[in-house]
C-alpha cells in the first residue's frame, strides 16, 4: 500500500532506461518472488521445496525479524525518498540527491530492506527455493542499481561520486 500510494505522489519523469534495460532487471524479479511465493504444490521441480534443514525456533525468529526490519527499512526508505522515487531507473524533473536518512547507510536502500527481508523469508521457508529466489533478486537489484548509477552520475556528477566514495551500495559501508 505505501508504494501504491506514494507512487501517485511522485515527480514528473525526465528521463526513463529503455524498455529491454527494464526487462534485464524486471523479469528476474518477478521469477524470484514468483518462486518465493508460489504455493509449493504448484513448483513443479519437487527439489526446490524440500527443506535444507531441520526447522527450529531459533532460526525461525531469525527469519521472521529478518523479513521484519527488513520490510521496515525499505518503507523507511520509500517514505524518505519520497517524490523522487520510481520503480523505473529514471531520472524526475527537479530530482533530488538524498543522502540522509537511509540513504546515509547505503545508496540502494530500498532493495536493501527488500534483500533482507527476502532472506528473512528464505530462512523460514528453509527451502532451495528460497535461496535460489534471494539470488536472483540479488542479481537483478544489483543490475537495477547500476543502472540508477549511470543515471545519477549524469545528473548529480561529482556530488554522487563522492556519495559512492562514502555510502556502500547494498551494504553498509564501514569506515575504522
Amino acid at each position: 500500500m505505501v508504494w501504491f500510494i506514494g507512487a501517485r505522489r511522485t515527480k514528473r519523469t525526465q528521463q526513463r532506461a529503455d524498455f529491454i534495460s527494464r526487462l534485464s532487471y524486471g523479469i528476474p524479479v518477478l521469477v524470484a518472488f514468483a518462486l518465493m511465493f508460489a504455493d509449493s504444490d504448484s513448483v513443479s521441480l519437487s527439489w526446490l521445496v524440500v527443506p535444507i534443514f531441520h526447522s527450529n525456533t531459533v532460526l525461525a525468529a531469525t527469519g521472521v525479524t529478518l523479513t521484519a526490519l527488513g520490510v521496515a527499512f525499505a518503507i523507511w526508505a520509500r517514505l524518505y525518498i519520497g517524490q523522487n522515487w520510481s520503480s523505473a531507473v529514471t531520472i524526475k524533473v527537479g530530482h533530488q540527491l538524498i543522502r540522509t536518512g537511509p540513504y546515509g547507510w547505503v545508496r540502494h536502500p530500498i532493495y536493501s530492506g527488500i534483500l533482507l527481508a527476502m532472506l528473512g523469508t528464505a530462512l523460514v521457508r528453509r527451502q532451495p527455493r528460497g535461496v535460489i529466489a534471494f539470488l536472483l533478486l540479488w542479481l537483478a537489484f544489483l543490475l537495477k542499481s547500476r543502472m540508477e548509477e549511470r543515471f545519477m552520475r549524469q545528473a548529480f556528477g561529482p556530488e554522487y561520486d563522492d556519495y559512492i566514495r562514502t555510502t556502500g551500495a547494498l551494504v553498509p559501508r564501514i569506515h575504522f
